[in-house]
């Protein structure tokens, strides 16, 4: 809010203890003055900040010593100082100009406009960079919590691929581990200490147990206790 100044002294002080003071000098009878009064008011409140930024009301009949003491001659006459000294002078009803030149001398204060902050790039958790739209879910840019490592659907596919590959080596290492090599041979027909049956161990109508190779089935392959035989 502006300060309506009362006295040299008030006025002396103000411009000793702000670092910008923005002046409106106004008169009651001035029509332009009362048409951009809203917009001077609209400023204050939105940039007054103590100790940094004040904006005051000087009445030029009032307090005609200040006008004269700065040069004003005409209404309504805005004058921003920075540290006592005039910076800006800006002549009439110009509500373009009048803002521009305050938001001008706001960032010379040292201070941004109100919501300026949340402007400014974001950064994510353990990430050194501004965090952007391309930086969910493995895009460039930001980093992800805790680390480089980035999600993608590449890194899915290989997961499945390596965990597929490695159910099928262990299907095969199980097959592998269940085949006894010694135990199949001892079972095979042409295992020649293999015990036969009585059917497989007498010649048929001779009765005689020393012939089970003749009556071994050996679809067609012979052993060398087959040729031996024979």
């Amino acid at each position: 809010m502006a300060v309506s100044i009362g006295s040299q002294n008030e006025w002396s002080r103000i411009l000793s203890s702000s670092t910008i003071v923005v002046a409106d000098f106004y008169a009651d009878w001035c029509g332009p003055c009362k048409m951009i009064a809203p917009t001077f008011e609209s400023l204050a409140t939105k940039f007054s900040k103590p100790g940094k930024i004040t904006f005051c009301k000087v009445n030029t009949d009032s307090q005609q010593s200040i006008a004269s003491a700065h040069g004003v001659r005409a209404m309504p006459t805005f004058l921003i100082f920075k540290n006592g000294s005039v910076i800006e002078t800006i002549q009439g009803a110009n509500p373009p100009a009048l803002t521009a030149a305050v938001e001008k001398s706001v960032k010379l204060a040292g201070t941004s406009a109100p919501g300026a902050s949340f402007k400014t790039p974001g950064r994510t958790l353990g990430g050194t960079g501004p965090a952007t739209t391309s930086s969910r879910w493995g895009g460039g840019g930001g980093r992800s919590l805790g680390g480089s490592s980035r999600f993608s659907s590449f890194n899915v596919l290989n997961a499945l691929l390596t965990f597929f590959g490695l159910y099928i080596v262990s299907l095969f290492s199980a097959s592998f581990q269940n085949f006894d090599p010694y135990k199949a041979a001892e079972n095979s027909d042409f295992n020649v200490h293999k015990p036969r049956s009585e059917t497989f161990g007498r010649d048929q109508g001779s009765g005689r147990p020393g012939a089970a190779a003749a009556a071994r089935p050996t679809n067609g392959v012979k052993t060398l206790a087959d040729l031996g035989g024979s």
